[in-house]
C-alpha cells in the first residue's frame, strides 16, 4: 500500500496538472478567436496555437534530458517560470494587436507545456509497479478541475481589459502558472537515477522499435492528434455557424471534461481488463466522435462529439503512457519517454498549425473524415502487438520495468 507521502507527492503533481489544464483548456477556447482577430487572413488563425505545439514539440526531448540532468522539480519550475512569462507577452501583444508578438508569447508557452507533459512520468517514478497506471491515471484526473475553470475563465477574463479583447485570457494564464510554480515547491520527486543491476543501455533505434513501444507511441500520437485537429476547430466551426461564445465554451469545457473525468477509473479498467482493451476502447470512442460530428451542426452535435473525444483520447493517452513504460529500463527512461513525447507532439504541431487552414480550405466534414484513417491505423496496431505477443499481451510482465 503507497505510503502517505507518496499520496502527498501525487496529489501535489495532480494540482500541477490541474493548473496547468486550465491553462490549456482556456488557451482551447479563446487562442483561434484571439488569432482570427490578429492574422493577416483567416486561415492563418490557428498559427499562434500552432506554434504552441512547435514549441511544446522541439523542447520535449531536451525537457527529459533536462529533468535527467538537474531533476524533475527543477525542470517543472523552469517551464512553469517561461510559461509566465510568455503569458504576459502574449496579453501584451493582444493589446498592441502584434500578431507576431502573440505567436511569441504562445511559442513560451509551449516550452511550459513541454515541461509539464512529464508531470504522468514524474508520477510513474515515484510509485510502485502495481500502483503505476493508477497513479499515471490520478495525476491526470486533474485535469478534471481544469474542465470547469478553463472555459468559464476564458469567458470571465475575456473582456476583463477593456481595449483589448482576450488579452484578460493570457493575464489569467501567467497567474495560473506563477501557482503552478507555488506548488510545485512541496513537490518531492526523485533524481531520474540509474538502478543498480540494470543493464547497459540500448540504442534509441532499438527501443523504439519494439513492438509496445511503437504500439504505445502509434496510441498516444493518433489520440491526441485526432483530439487537438477537432477539439481546436471545433471553435472555428461553431463560430461559423453563429453559434454564441457562451456555448463554445460549454462545449469546450464538457469535453475536458471527458477528457479527465475517466483518469479516476481508468487506472483501475486498465489492472481489470488490461492496457491494450481500454486503448482499443479508446480509438472506438473517438471515432463514434467523428460520426456524430458528420451527422449534424447543432450545439448538441458538437457537445456530445467533443465529450466523445475528450472519452477517448482519456483510454488511449492513459493506456499508451503505461504502456510505454514498460519499455525501458531506468537507464533508458529519459530518451525513451523524451523521444515518445517528440513524435507524440511533432504530430500534434502539424494538426494545430494546420487545423485552421484544413477547415477553412476542405470544410469540417472534410476534417472530420480525414481523422478516420489514423484511427485504423491504431486499431491495426493494437491487433498487431496482440498477435506477436499472444492473446494475453495485457497481462505480460514488463520486459523493462
Amino acid at each position: 500500500m503507497p505510503g502517505s507521502r507518496f499520496k502527498i507527492d501525487v496529489a501535489l503533481l495532480a494540482t500541477c496538472q490541474a493548473l496547468f489544464m486550465t491553462a490549456v483548456s482556456l488557451l482551447a477556447t479563446a487562442s483561434a478567436l484571439v488569432g482570427l482577430a490578429l492574422a493577416p487572413s483567416a486561415g492563418l488563425a490557428t498559427v499562434p496555437l500552432g506554434l504552441q505545439f512547435l514549441a511544446t514539440m522541439a523542447f520535449t526531448f531536451p525537457a527529459s534530458l533536462f529533468m535527467q540532468r538537474f531533476g524533475r522539480r527543477t525542470g517543472f519550475m523552469t517551464g512553469a517560470a517561461l510559461g509566465m512569462l510568455g503569458a504576459g507577452l502574449a496579453a501584451w501583444s493582444v493589446h498592441q494587436r502584434s500578431f507576431e508578438g502573440l505567436c511569441a508569447g504562445t511559442f513560451c508557452i509551449g516550452i511550459f507545456i513541454a515541461f509539464a507533459q512529464y508531470y504522468r512520468f514524474a508520477a510513474a517514478d515515484i510509485a510502485t509497479r502495481e500502483y503505476r497506471s493508477r497513479a499515471i491515471s490520478l495525476v491526470l484526473a486533474g485535469g478534471v478541475i481544469a474542465a470547469f475553470a478553463g472555459p468559464n475563465l476564458a469567458n470571465a477574463s475575456r473582456d476583463m481589459v477593456a481595449s483589448a479583447t482576450f488579452a484578460g485570457c493570457f493575464v489569467v494564464v501567467a497567474g495560473l502558472a506563477t501557482m503552478t510554480m507555488l506548488v510545485l515547491a512541496f513537490v518531492r520527486v526523485p533524481r531520474m537515477q540509474v538502478k543498480s543491476g540494470d543493464a547497459a543501455s540500448r540504442r534509441l533505434v532499438e527501443i523504439a522499435t519494439q513492438p509496445r513501444y511503437l504500439t504505445a507511441v502509434a496510441g498516444a500520437l493518433v489520440g491526441y492528434a485526432a483530439m487537438n485537429l477537432l477539439m481546436t476547430s471545433t471553435p472555428l466551426a461553431m463560430e461559423t455557424r453563429t453559434l454564441p461564445f457562451a456555448d463554445t465554451a460549454s462545449v469546450i469545457q464538457w469535453h475536458v471534461v471527458g477528457m479527465f473525468a475517466p483518469s479516476f477509473f481508468t487506472g483501475h479498467l486498465i489492472r481489470r481488463f488490461g492496457t491494450l482493451q481500454v486503448m482499443l476502447v479508446g480509438a472506438v470512442l473517438q471515432g463514434v466522435c467523428v460520426l456524430v460530428n458528420l451527422a449534424g451542426d447543432s450545439y448538441a452535435h458538437f457537445l456530445a462529439a467533443l465529450v466523445l473525444l475528450g472519452l477517448g483520447w482519456n483510454f488511449l493517452f492513459v493506456g499508451a503512457t503505461h504502456l510505454l513504460t514498460e519499455t525501458y529500463s531506468s537507464q533508458e527512461k529519459a530518451k525513451a519517454q523524451g523521444f515518445n513525447d517528440l513524435l507524440v507532439f511533432a504530430t500534434v504541431t502539424f494538426t494545430a498549425t494546420s487545423s485552421g487552414y484544413l477547415h477553412f480550405e476542405f470544410g469540417w466534414r472534410s476534417l472530420n473524415l480525414g481523422v478516420i484513417p489514423f484511427l485504423v491505423v491504431v486499431v491495426a496496431a493494437i491487433a498487431w502487438l496482440k498477435r506477436v505477443e499472444g492473446a494475453g499481451a495485457d497481462r505480460l510482465p514488463p520486459a523493462h520495468a
